[in-house]
């Protein structure tokens, strides 16, 4: 029989009161629906993903934070773009609404992907609109739509809300990212939109536990954050959002996007963080 059509997202909610903290992967999605019609193997497609990034961060929903984990990868759409940023060069016809790329569609990483990586394109043909669109419908609006849903609710029961968007890095830049080819990269980096998207406390809370449990660490190089951080991000009504890049040399063959040995070390630091998060952030 055909397989089933999974959800776009799922939610994993904490038993009792959950706390004012929410978490999300927009990125490590690993579910190839049979109409990607990509060209690229799946092996190959996989390095594209923040592989295992929801298994790292699950186990906060024991601290009482709720989690929040895509189901699509992002070369099928990636969630931390706007509808708009498309490279029309990707499309068999011209788009029926208003299109504004970006830096990212011009190098290949908009809404939707053109390479995994440089040299490997995902596609060997052109997209057709509808089928744009049907993955802006059925993929992209609603997880957008869960993930404001799970804040609001929690900024209605406790006044604010503390929110991590977790995304994995490579370990070293190439010629598609910010900070160009052989740029050696940090354990972590954590965004704020450059003091845009969240106070003070959280953007400390997450360094300052990073730090503590011995990773190294940088603030907004060479990522600040991106479209999900911008429209959920609010301090000024309670709603403080931060990103997280974690180096995937520190629990990854990037290769062969296998576990490491580091893997499980790993888990237990982001779950001692979510602890230091969860005490200093009470219900």
């Amino acid at each position: 029989m055909p397989g089933r059509v999974p959800a776009p997202y799922r939610v994993l909610e904490p038993e009792g009161d959950p706390r004012p903290i929410l978490f999300d992967s927009p990125h490590s999605g690993r579910h190839y629906p049979e109409d990607f019609g990509a060209a690229a193997s799946i092996a190959d497609l996989r390095r594209g993903e923040d592989a295992y990034v929801d298994e790292l961060i699950g186990g906060a929903v024991a601290q009482g934070i709720t989690v929040l984990c895509a189901t699509y990868p992002r070369c099928y759409i990636d969630l931390n773009r706007t509808v708009e940023d498309i490279d029309q060069e990707l499309l068999a016809a011209p788009w029926p609404g208003t299109l504004k790329p970006t830096e990212k569609s011009r190098r290949g990483l908009g809404l939707i992907r053109r390479d995994v990586v440089p040299g490997i394109p995902i596609y060997n043909r052109r997209l057709s609109v509808n089928e744009v669109e049907r993955r802006i419908e059925t993929v992209y609006r609603p997880y957008h739509a869960a993930l404001r849903s799970a804040c609001d609710a929690l900024r209605e029961r406790h006044g604010r809300v503390w929110h991590v968007n977790w995304h994995s890095m490579k370990s070293v830049g190439n010629a598609m990212t910010p900070d160009g080819e052989g740029a050696a990269r940090p354990d972590f980096v954590v965004g704020d939109l450059r003091g845009r998207s969240s106070g003070r406390n959280l953007v400390e809370a997450v360094v300052g536990g990073l730090r503590d449990l011995g990773y190294s660490v940088s603030v907004n190089e060479p990522y600040a954050g991106g479209v999900i951080l911008d429209r959920l991000g609010a301090p000024d009504r309670g709603v403080h959002s931060v990103q997280v890049e974690i180096n995937r040399g520190r629990y990854l063959d990037e290769l062969r996007v296998e576990k490491t040995a580091g893997f499980p070390v790993l888990r237990e630091s982001i779950l001692r963080l979510a602890t230091g998060l969860a005490e200093a952030m009470p219900g």
